[in-house]
């Protein structure tokens, strides 16, 4: 596990085909708020989304896999254009294996970014295991990179930001520079 984004990271990430993400804990902070009468709302970050947009317009495959089932995420992922929308699934392991199946990946082209101990068992099989810097220490030990932003709170767009480079994807001009 590290914070350093080393040249062994960015080899992974090079080949990096699919990225998966958790919803509660990594692309929201985790927290559960409810109206008065009982209605569930997320807050998502705008720079998270931006992130997975540019993902796959640069056609790297981007999921999501959640234990939860909301309409909120529904809804968001749709806005963003994933198509891989698996919720409700307390064996997340079972979901991985029938993706990469689905599109024919192999384990080393799947990045995983997770926060809790439901993920583990998909960090480590995958690619390139990432844990948000907020993660359940044995997330983060199991983690090849611990990104340094919190789940919610731009840790989705980091790991975005860095496939992107290792991809040497330029957006609009701009080209990533290691600046995670």
């Amino acid at each position: 596990m590290t914070n350093q984004l080393t040249d062994e990271i960015m080899a992974k990430a090079k080949n990096i085909k699919l990225v998966i993400f958790d919803v509660d804990g990594v692309l929201t902070d985790g927290g559960l708020y409810f109206t008065d009468d009982g209605r569930e709302m997320k807050k998502f970050n705008v720079k998270d989304g931006l992130g997975i947009s540019l993902l796959i317009k640069h056609h790297i495959e981007v999921a999501v896999i959640t234990g939860r089932s909301s309409v909120i995420v529904a809804d968001r992922m749709r806005s963003l254009g994933v198509n891989h929308v698996y919720q409700g699934r307390l064996n997340k392991l079972e979901t991985y294996e029938n993706l990469k199946a689905a599109l024919q990946i192999e384990d080393q082209h799947v990045a995983f970014v997770g926060d809790d101990l439901v993920d583990i068992p998909i960090m480590e099989k995958c690619g390139l295991a990432v844990a948000v810097a907020d993660a359940h220490e044995s997330v983060i030990a199991k983690a090849c990179w611990v990104v340094s932003k919190k789940g919610g709170d731009g840790a989705a767009r980091q790991v975005c930001d860095v496939l992107m480079e290792s991809h040497n994807i330029s957006v609009d001009g701009y080209v990533f520079s290691g600046q995670q």
